[in-house]
């Protein structure tokens, strides 16, 4: 069971820092530059976030469901950061009222995508299509001039 839902054009948006979720928000920030173990680390720092956040523990399976997409959104990025950009250096985790946005910093020159045509009984490359699959929106923030990207994802606040 998926929380995603279609948003109207300009409710969220590409903007660095978080500036989708509005503001009313929460920020939780870990640096991964040089940890080992990052994507269960990564995973146990959001696990963290939505509980203090009140998302954990779940009191209906639709929220049960929602905390799920968001760890397995992170585990994703995180792990196309290790396996395709030189490794993450940062997780941002921003908590507003209608969505929670994740941000993955890496130093990677690449360009994330899922892969067309997506073939869900081979193994691996599922990444990005999940990631799609189960957010409202994401994308990639580069700043000219620096190397790396960030990667943002975000999904639905439950209700």
């Amino acid at each position: 069971m998926s929380t995603t839902r279609q948003h109207p054009p300009g409710d969220l948006g590409p903007e660095p820092g978080g500036a989708g979720v509005g503001a009313a928000s929460a920020v939780r920030t870990l640096s991964l530059e040089n940890a080992s173990g990052v994507v269960p680390l990564a995973r146990d720092f959001t696990r963290q976030a939505l509980h203090d956040w009140g998302w954990l523990p779940a009191a209906t399976a639709d929220r049960r469901a929602a905390a799920e997409d968001v760890l397995l959104v992170v585990s994703e990025l995180v792990t196309n950061a290790c396996l395709h950009a030189e490794g993450p250096e940062e997780l941002q985790v921003f908590c507003g009222r209608k969505v929670l946005r994740l941000e993955v910093t890496d130093r990677g020159t690449g360009q994330p995508a899922p892969r067309t045509p997506h073939r869900s009984g081979r193994p691996g490359g599922h990444g990005m299509f999940i990631v799609e699959r189960l957010c409202l929106d994401w994308g990639v923030v580069r700043t000219p001039g620096q190397p790396g990207k960030t990667v943002w994802a975000e999904l639905a606040a439950p209700v």
